[in-house]
């Protein structure tokens, strides 16, 4: 953690980052002993056998015991685990491989190619909101799929109850290229500039936010370039500035590790993390993953406030004051009290975010129409085509 004389550092910058740092906190061994319900340890990585993790959290107290492992595995140890055997009905991961594969094809056939943050439009094949896509297609696969106890004992675990799943189905075809490193969702897709606007509990609090997984609908050896991982990364406190700067890239590539898994693996790690998808050498492994995004029930106002309504309303005075010469400051706190400041939750096949990480917010459209100087009809139709296309 960064410090000064007085304790903890209020702000970061990419001036906190540093590689020696970080590998004192990556160069490390995974302890066997401190995870007692680990079957392995492999290349620093946690690996549980599922069917011997469904014995021991038959009682409360076993639950309890196996949940506060992975907590302490995801936040103070290697920052991953894998379930070997999460779904060990083939049948139930078959179905739910199916209907992907259809809502793909129709994606296909509709002539809709799906964004990605990462790779190229069409260069592999993404549906967006998978849950609520799979859901309405086929209930009972959906429910038997969902219904799958360790997604529920590492998300209550990691989040607490009142969590919320969503889904994002990523296949990804031979040939496909790697991902660069990086880091989740919600400080991982943001810009250095606007990361290193938020305080330094803020970059501590954000991995708390999230739970992010994946479940293998293939056999994933090396070669079809499953997920690379560095274990301990989750902890570097200006990690969310690092990812981006070219030492720590070359450090990534040149340590990561990568591992095999079967269909019905899952794996679950801190958003934190330093992560990429792999390369896909292989000739005929079509990689499909359903990766999971759990989040925290505490991400949401108290209150719902229609912000398009009040946007609108208080454009006109952001346009009257902005031409009596007032200062881009107090624009800007107007806006950030009327107007929605965040792209997320939003609908990634109409709204994605081809370009950067994240699509314009609400925000981000007031303030364009007041530098711009929109009319008041002008705003409020951009506003809302936005509002449709934040819609599922």
């Amino acid at each position: 953690m960064s410090s000064t004389l007085s304790g903890p550092r209020t702000w970061l910058t990419v001036h906190d980052c540093d590689l020696d740092g970080f590998r004192a906190l990556v160069e490390r061994d995974t302890d066997p002993a401190a995870y007692p319900y680990a079957a392995a340890v492999e290349r620093n990585v946690l690996l549980y056998d599922g069917e011997s993790l469904r014995a021991e959290v038959r009682t409360a107290e076993g639950r309890r015991n196996v949940q506060t492992e992975l907590v302490r595995a995801l936040a103070e140890g290697p920052g991953i685990v894998v379930f070997k055997g999460a779904f060990p009905d083939r049948g139930v991961l078959d179905r739910m491989t199916g209907v992907f594969d259809a809502l793909i094809a129709e994606q296909r056939a509709s002539g809709n190619v799906a964004g990605d943050h990462f790779a190229k439009p069409g260069a592999n094949d993404r549906v967006w909101n998978a849950l609520e896509k799979a859901g309405l297609r086929d209930p009972e696969a959906f429910a038997d799929y969902y219904a799958n106890d360790l997604l529920a004992l590492v998300s209550a675990a990691w989040l607490g109850p009142g969590y919320q799943v969503t889904s994002q189905v990523n296949v990804v075809n031979p040939g496909g290229a790697a991902q660069t490193v990086h880091r989740d969702y919600h400080l991982g897709f943001l810009s250095n500039e606007a990361a290193a606007g938020y305080p330094a509990h803020v970059h501590r609090l954000s991995p708390a936010l999230t739970l992010q997984g994946a479940v293998a609908h293939c056999d994933m050896p090396v070669e079809s370039g499953p997920t690379m991982y560095l274990p301990h990364s989750q902890k570097y406190e200006p990690g969310y500035l690092a990812w981006r700067l070219p030492e720590f890239h070359e450090y990534f590539e040149a340590h990561q590790v990568q591992l095999p898994l079967a269909a019905g693996d899952a794996v679950f790690f801190n958003p934190a993390l330093f992560h990429a998808a792999g390369r896909n050498t292989s000739a005929d492994i079509r990689r499909t993953a359903n990766l999971l995004q759990v989040s925290s029930a505490f991400g949401r106002a108290m209150e719902g406030v229609d912000r398009e309504a009040l946007s609108n309303a208080v454009y006109p005075v952001l346009l009257a004051r902005a031409a009596a010469g007032v200062g881009w400051e107090w624009l800007e706190a107007v806006v950030a009290a009327s107007a929605e400041g965040y792209a997320f939750p939003t609908d990634l096949d109409s709204d994605p975010p081809v370009g950067g990480l994240a699509p314009a917010s609400q925000a981000d459209v007031v303030r364009r129409g007041v530098r711009e100087g929109w009319g008041v009809g002008r705003l409020r139709d951009a506003l809302r085509e936005a509002g449709e296309r934040r819609s599922s």
